[in-house]
């Protein structure tokens, strides 16, 4: 496993990171209750406490928002079937439910929940090909698996003699494409987010060595535009969140040294809001939780100083990954 720990060469030219207003961003989230955006994204809500808070442990403040309040709702969410909803009284779902072991074990509070009931829905949602479905309504994705696979890896539930991990392992490589790339489904165009998830899923299989290395390494650093930031695809527009699909996923293949790590460090310090906090899509554009948490995990894996190290895999604090034991795994 390759992790970019060695601090980034800095553009003298670039902004700063704007840590403690990033941190009042991320506080103030859940305050905008007048605004119709949060109503509309309510559906987020629990994936957006992974984000904040990840965010937030990432940033050095870990206790910038109350522990017991976030653990008691998310309790909340968690229904009779195991899984969690995206908020209380949301059906559940394969991303909600991750997003909520993914909380609640960065604050080693699994205490909280019926663990033995979120192994019995994540398995219950596999099929015989090896795919996960999202939820009971049988949706599929590569992001599912991901979820599920991540979400079982942490739980140290990946022996569970339900599941079949070969059938797992051998749908994603049929989701792989003649570029090297990964699709949501076999025959699916590549796309550096379903990249990640693919090759997130093998690397916790052990089963990276169905991935060309050096093919894949190439199609991801030519995600890099001229201004320094990554697209998820060819002729597309560069965006943030790419900064963590792409980045991790070469960091996983031992390939970071790819992309000019100055430049993507540049665009992402660019896209911070300097009046608000939080970072946006692009450079001018709104800032949002989920942009400002992947571009600091970008950041982070390749090395800014004064951010706590991300792993490449789970996109948690390394130090979590630790603590729990999985990170001399892979």
């Amino acid at each position: 496993m390759s992790v970019m720990n060695n601090s980034t060469e800095l553009d003298e030219a670039a902004p700063e990171l704007l840590l403690d207003q990033h941190v009042k961003f991320i506080q103030a989230l859940d305050t905008k209750k007048n605004d119709l955006e949060y109503w509309l994204t309510e559906h987020l809500r629990v994936n957006g406490l992974y984000w904040g808070t990840t965010a937030l442990h990432l940033l050095g403040h870990p206790d910038a928002l109350d522990q017991e309040q976030v653990v008691e709702y998310l309790v909340k969410c968690q229904h009779d079937n195991g899984g969690f909803g995206g908020h209380i009284d949301h059906d559940p779902h394969l991303l909600s439910t991750l997003s909520a072991v993914q909380v609640l074990i960065t604050y080693d509070r699994l205490d909280a929940i019926n663990v033995d009931k979120v192994v019995d829905y994540v398995v219950s949602l596999q099929n015989e090909d090896g795919s996960f479905s999202g939820d009971c309504w049988g949706e599929t994705d590569t992001r599912f698996i991901f979820c599920a696979i991540n979400c079982l890896s942490l739980l140290k539930r990946l022996e569970d003699s339900r599941l079949n991990l070969q059938n797992t392992i051998d749908y994603v490589v049929r989701c792989r494409n003649f570029d090297g790339g990964f699709g949501s489904a076999p025959g699916g165009e590549s796309h550096a987010a379903q990249v990640y998830v693919c090759v997130g899923t093998l690397t916790i299989l052990g089963a990276l060595q169905h991935v060309d290395a050096d093919q894949l390494g190439w199609w991801l650093s030519e995600r890099q535009l001229k201004n320094g930031g990554l697209n998820g695809r060819p002729e597309k527009l560069e965006d943030v969140c790419y900064s963590w699909w792409v980045l991790s996923s070469l960091s996983m293949l031992k390939r970071s040294h790819w992309i000019d790590a100055t430049k993507l460090t540049k665009f992402i310090l660019e896209a911070q809001d300097t009046e608000t906090g939080g970072i946006a899509d692009r450079p001018g554009n709104m800032p949002d939780v989920f942009h400002t948490v992947f571009g600091i995990a970008g950041l982070s894996l390749m090395g800014y100083p004064g951010l706590v190290a991300v792993d490449p895999i789970y996109c948690m604090p390394r130090h979590v990954i630790q603590r729990i034991g999985l990170a001399e795994k892979h």
